[in-house]
């Protein structure tokens, strides 16, 4: 086994803000033994009586958690999620795009929430709910009435005499989901999707949950029957890039809408948490209706946390590096020490994000202090021979500015963090589809923004309900406006209707070139807005562009970084980036070059064609080759130096399929081009260090 200094050299610094960056808490996965249950208790707590009221009365509760900038509130809601897995569900509520769309929005969250398997479950939390109803615990009736479409919905109807909208095609659809032939497709429904009419036949329903007032009745009918089963608790996080009012505010009002409309129902099985950053609700309290300010149950504000919580999270980041060593370190913070805690107490307030901060500050300049043989503790300082050799590969004969080695280093953070977010993208994003049109052109016009287009106005199809599918703008270096709708509805109808409001946009001259950006199958020379999609993108200067889910996953990624970025929450090695500044890294780093609905937009270019690459585990193409080597050279930038071994564990873990041997090349590659250096080449590849080149 290793002596603590060696694997303090080795490894990775377990301070690493990738690790501690909290977005959608649904989707991330914490580890349990890097809680510390004494912070914020006293809130989880007050939740927790709170959400065990309603499960009682089934009266709905509406609690607001704020805290400033690092607090730890979308942790806390994580840490609520896996201690309440078993008692209630949870959907996560992220910034809606529209405040036009915003019950429709809500639903579709919901949905796609209750459509994960919760921890140590083997089924969705939608199926546990629809099992959790008093029909569904009595097996033999269950089986009888499964089996018969018509007596299903009957024994619901009669269970729920009152109170259901639409309430036989909803029971309907509810039949369905215990149908793997028709689930997705129920699902589908239930979410909101623009079905086409095949899809509506099969499920026995008419119609397509369209509006905002069928949103909200459907929306209701799951808080209505959940009285029966578990609470449901609507999760509001990341709520300062919502949309704006005319006078510049958050419309945080259409929020507290939607809680009164809750409220005013019964009964309804809802939990509402609103999470959001202290200064944000101070400066917009007062522009909310007293009436329906007045709906809060409680407001929880979450404190500063004390030295012993801040040395706890030390700990518990430590705990696994020293479980490795061969002797016992001489302190559970080794190699930190508790007075560098107490003095940025005296400071100022300590939060989490400020204890790991400052915990990644103090190990990163441990590691430095190794690199240069300072250790007064030779039996746990590594041998002489590899110190000579790093110090040797890190001299520094004229050292760059300061500044620039800085921006160099923030470079490869936000590398590492886009390439951590970019996986849970391709985990979550399972098709285009999977997000909604207002979300799709929510997303797109962020990422144009980056690139710094100009004068983007939304709503390019005014006057419509497809406004929010569309905005137009000024692309970098034009002079001329330009125009976007993204429609992904695979119901012709809507695709009809879509397709005349572009014609009226062309016919009032709103932009010169026009485009549609749709992956969805458009018809045939039958279809109405198959005619009118020929007319206006055949032979003209307006274009058709197809995206990719590839493609997808780049704006997605961007967009829960804005969504961070905005709610203050984004941590890029040691800096808390605000949008404007995310704009620059995401500029900077030309990563947005290797999307293809760029490129296709001549908004970008790349010079490798990644459509001819190949991209299978086997032989990677060159673009995603060198995807791998960007992050090995980024990984080594931020931590200056790693073992070898440990280096190919995290590009191994980063890339799925990605061979030992691949890695082992691209290492080489580095190497010939002078970036980075094998430290002691003649030592065993597990004792090898691999060095920047500065």
């Amino acid at each position: 086994m290793a002596s603590i200094d060696q694997l303090i050299l080795q490894g990775v610094n377990p301070f690493d803000p990738v690790t501690f960056y909290t977005g959608d808490f649904w989707q991330e996965k914490q580890d349990r033994a890097l809680t510390v249950d004494s912070i914020h208790q006293a809130a989880i707590a007050e939740i927790e009586g709170a959400i065990a009221m309603v499960a009682q009365d089934h009266h709905p509760r509406t609690l607001l958690l704020t805290g400033d900038s690092g607090s730890g509130k979308s942790y806390l809601l994580a840490r609520l999620k896996q201690k309440l897995n078993d008692t209630a569900f949870f959907a996560y509520i992220n910034p809606w795009p529209d405040s036009h769309y915003i019950w429709r929005h809500v639903l579709r969250q919901t949905v796609d929430s209750l459509m994960h398997v919760p921890e140590g479950k083997k089924q969705t939390q939608l199926l546990l709910w629809l099992q959790g109803l008093s029909t569904f615990k009595n097996r033999s009736l269950l089986k009888k009435i499964l089996g018969e479409k018509k007596l299903f919905i009957s024994k619901l109807r009669n269970i729920y005499s009152t109170g259901i909208y639409n309430a036989k095609e909803f029971f309907g659809v509810l039949y369905h989901l215990v149908d793997p032939e028709l689930r997705a497709v129920a699902c589908d429904w239930l979410r909101g999707d623009d079905l086409d009419d095949d899809d509506l036949k099969a499920l026995g329903v008419k119609h397509t949950i369209d509006t905002e007032e069928a949103a909200k009745n459907i929306l209701s009918n799951f808080g209505r029957i959940a009285a029966d089963t578990q609470p449901i608790i609507l999760c509001f996080d990341q709520l300062d890039n919502i949309p704006k009012s005319p006078e510049g505010f958050l419309d945080l009002q259409a929020l507290f809408n939607i809680n009164s409309s809750l409220h005013s129902q019964y009964p309804h099985n809802f939990a509402i948490l609103i999470s959001i950053i202290t200064s944000t609700w101070r400066e917009h309290r007062d522009l909310v209706n007293r009436a329906d300010g007045a709906r809060l149950n409680a407001e929880l504000f979450l404190k500063s946390i004390t030295l012993d919580e801040a040395e706890s999270i030390w700990k518990s980041r430590l705990h696994p590096l020293h479980k490795q060593a061969k002797l016992e370190p001489p302190s559970p913070i080794y190699p930190l020490k508790r007075q560098a805690l107490a003095a940025a107490e005296e400071r100022g307030k300590i939060n989490p994000r400020t204890a790991l901060m400052k915990g990644r500050q103090l190990f990163q300049e441990y590691k430095e202090m190794l690199l240069a043989g300072d250790r007064p503790d030779e039996e746990q300082t590594p041998t002489e021979a590899i110190r000579l050799s790093v110090a040797t590969a890190n001299a520094r004969e004229d050292k760059p500015q300061e500044v620039i080695e800085r921006e160099d280093d923030l470079q490869a953070a936000f590398q590492l963090v886009w390439h951590e977010e970019f996986k849970k993208m391709e985990q979550k994003i399972s098709r285009i589809r999977d997000l909604s049109a207002p979300q799709l052109i929510r997303m797109f016009w962020e990422v144009l923004a980056a690139l710094e287009a100009e004068k983007i106005q939304e709503g390019l199809l005014s006057r419509t309900a497809y406004s929010s599918y569309s905005f137009s703008c000024l692309l970098p270096g034009q002079s001329h406006r330009v125009g976007f709708v993204w429609a992904e509805e695979p119901n012709l109808t809507s695709f009809f209707h879509i397709m005349s409001a572009c014609q009226q946009v062309i016919k009032r001259k709103l932009c010169k070139t026009l485009y549609l950006i749709r992956r969805e199958w458009s018809g045939t020379t039958k279809n109405k807005g198959y005619k009118l999609y020929r007319q206006i993108f055949t032979g003209s200067s307006h274009r058709h562009l197809t995206p990719d889910l590839k493609s997808v996953h780049y704006l997605a990624t961007y967009h829960s970084l804005v969504n961070s970025a905005c709610s203050r929450e984004l941590v890029v090695g040691d800096r808390t980036p605000n949008l404007e500044e995310l704009e620059v890294l995401i500029r900077n780093s030309g990563l947005l070059n290797a999307c293809l609905l760029l490129q296709d937009l001549g908004i970008v270019s790349n010079q490798i064609d990644t459509r001819n690459a190949e991209t299978s585990s086997g032989d990677r193409g060159e673009s995603d080759r060198a995807q791998v080597k960007e992050f090995i050279l980024s990984l080594i930038k931020t931590q200056q130096f790693m073992g070898r071994a440990i280096l190919i564990q995290n590009a191994s873990g980063q890339f799925e399929g990605l061979s030992n041997a691949k890695i082992e090349q691209l290492i080489e590659q580095l190497c010939q081009e002078n970036k980075v250096k094998i430290i002691d080449p003649n030592a065993s590849p597990e004792e090898q260090l691999v060095a920047l080149v500065s």
